[in-house]
């Protein structure tokens, strides 16, 4: 039992086996002014962007449970640092860098420098109707017509 939780662990921490590690340009051109859903290996989830002067905007769940936040960070938040991409974030000890890593060409896995298991996946969403998905399907406008129009105002 330890011998398979072991070869788990390292099936993760090495990350997908068709992964590109992109470097900080290719991440950039990859990444920036894009829309992307995210899920983090702890449970947290959302979607957001990240713009090209390194402010962040939209919305996570923490731990998957709880309420979903609006968060916006500022400029300078995501930079290049070197041949990396790292954060500065108010309140966290010290500076996460990240290890970015194509997975397929709408995706990408996020994960600390030196902790492989600590990431999320990012999948592209292309157009504004994905964040308007239901369990039922996409929503469409409802049409109105001017007959029914007038129908209700003589009711």
């Amino acid at each position: 039992m330890l011998r398979v939780a072991m070869a788990v662990a390292a099936l993760v921490a090495t990350g997908p086996a068709t992964a590109e590690q992109l470097n900080v340009e290719a991440a950039r051109q990859f990444v920036i002014g894009k829309l992307f859903a995210f899920n983090c290996f702890e449970g947290t989830h959302g979607a957001g962007r990240i713009y090209v002067d390194g402010s962040v905007a939209g919305t996570v769940q923490f731990g998957g449970s709880g309420p979903a936040r609006y968060v916006v960070l500022p400029a300078g938040t995501v930079r290049a640092q070197g041949e990396s991409v790292c954060a500065t974030v108010n309140g966290l000890p010290f500076q996460p860098c990240f290890n970015v890593d194509k997975t397929d060409p709408q995706s990408f896995r996020g994960s600390l420098s030196g902790l492989r298991f600590a990431y999320c996946d990012f999948t592209r969403r292309t157009t504004r109707t994905t964040m308007v998905r239901t369990t039922e399907g996409l929503r469409t406008p409802l049409a109105i017509h001017a007959a029914a129009m007038s129908e209700a105002e003589g009711e």
